[in-house]
């Protein structure tokens, strides 16, 4: 959320730099201008009418202690008039606080000053490549019939027990799963980020904070009885453990990881280039989040863009890094990186993982701040996150480009976890 200062102090700015992510904010910043305004002439008159009952309060003792009665009790009853006018102009203010937050949540995120405009993933800037492309024969089966080759992943028995994109890991397959979610949580431990095991489900507090809400709740399952969410993502119940928190400066960066299921309605979006596991309404992520000083919040993002290269990397992928044009990021992102692996039967590229910082954006509406040592002034800190890595679309390049006659070769820095070198 971006602070009201900010839009008072830096309107064109704000119009010009979200037009990079075609967004069109005149009016809405306009309407927030006006409220603001409206919302401080109030609060002006307010804190006079305040100012003036105090004055009056503390008369009162001084002329009952004089024996002045009569003007003690004409004092008595000025301040029950104040306290009418300041009672009428409290109710007059709570409408138009609670408008000057509706307008100002509309607004996204101010794209970093690196994001070049563009209205989707064409117009995105390949950053860089890596890893050597497999060679496979021309008669290499797509990874959603490998799965019934081997008997691995089961679509139908997720239909019948919950409904489409909702798999049952089976056998060599969940061992798989299990394998990749363990190698992904210690890498990211030996990269210094601490594990976090979070609710699965969150409060609409939570889903606020991060930006969820209430942006994407179509995109979301609710629990309607108890309102609350499946998580999308586990970067919603981890970064809002630091809501309503004052940070030390010397406590950052604060790193943490996680791994959850995932949760995605994904309305909208089926179709034969989502087939398999390209999109699931239930998927496992590794997930890392920062919490950084705002001098350092964009080496942070380049450590974290390091650390999920390295993850594709040792796990043998082909992979690109993108920089995400205006019109493909997300409302509360100032700088996204996509990975992407080859999917070699599929002849494509998937997205793996978006490491995003977010500024102070998050920050604004969870309420997180942190001061220097020494100072009383707490400034919002910035904070970051970065998929460490969704499985799915991993588990489908790893059986593509990995399958032989003999079977599908697990990837040798997985062998320790799986216990077995070869699905067959």
């Amino acid at each position: 959320m971006l602070t009201i200062n900010l839009i008072r102090e830096k309107k064109e700015f704000i119009i010009e730099r979200l037009k990079v992510k075609n967004f069109k904010a005149e009016e809405i910043i306009d309407r927030i201008l006006v409220l603001d305004s409206s919302r401080r002439e109030i609060q002006l008159k307010t804190d006079m009418l305040q100012s003036e009952m105090n004055r009056i309060s503390k008369e009162i003792g001084s002329l009952m202690k004089e024996g002045k009665k009569e003007e003690a009790e004409a004092a008595k009853d000025k301040t029950y008039s104040l306290k009418e006018e300041i009672k009428e102009l409290t109710d007059k203010l709570i409408p138009i606080d609670n408008d000057l937050k509706n307008e100002i949540i509309r607004l996204p995120n101010l794209p970093h000053e690196s994001v070049s405009p563009g209205f989707g993933a064409d117009d995105n800037v390949n950053v860089r490549e890596g890893g050597i492309m497999p060679v496979i024969s021309e008669t290499a089966l797509p990874h959603w019939d490998l799965i019934k080759k081997y008997d691995i992943i089961d679509f139908d028995l997720g239909i019948k027990l919950t409904g489409a994109g909702f798999p049952v890991y089976k056998g060599k397959g969940a061992k798989l799963q299990r394998a990749l979610i363990n190698f992904f949580l210690d890498e990211g431990e030996k990269a210094g980020y601490r594990e976090i095991m979070p609710p699965i489900m969150v409060n609409e507090d939570s889903g606020f904070g991060t930006g969820q809400l209430p942006d994407k709740e179509g995109q979301m399952y609710h629990a309607t009885i108890d309102n609350f969410y499946m998580i999308p993502t586990a970067e919603v119940p981890v970064t809002n453990i630091y809501r309503d928190v004052i940070l030390n400066a010397e406590m950052l960066p604060v790193k943490n990881v996680a791994y959850t299921p995932c949760f995605r309605r994904e309305a909208g979006s089926w179709g034969a280039h989502v087939r398999g596991l390209n999109r699931l309404h239930q998927f496992d992520k590794v997930e890392i989040v920062r919490i950084a000083h705002p001098d350092h919040s964009y080496e942070s993002l380049e450590e974290m863009v390091s650390h999920v290269e390295s993850l594709v990397a040792k796990l043998g992928l082909p992979y690109r890094i993108l920089r995400l044009c205006g019109g493909d990021m997300s409302f509360t992102s100032a700088l996204t990186y996509d990975f992407e692996v080859w999917s070699a039967a599929q002849k494509r590229w998937l997205e793996v993982s978006s490491v995003s910082n977010f500024e102070s954006f998050q920050a604004n509406r969870l309420k997180c701040r942190f001061k220097e040592k020494n100072d009383k002034q707490t400034r919002l800190v910035h904070t970051l996150n970065g998929s460490a890595l969704a499985l799915p679309r991993i588990v489908a390049a790893i059986l593509e480009n990995n399958q032989t006659d003999s079977g599908i070769k697990v990837p040798p820095v997985l062998i320790p976890y799986t216990g077995f070198d070869l699905i067959d």
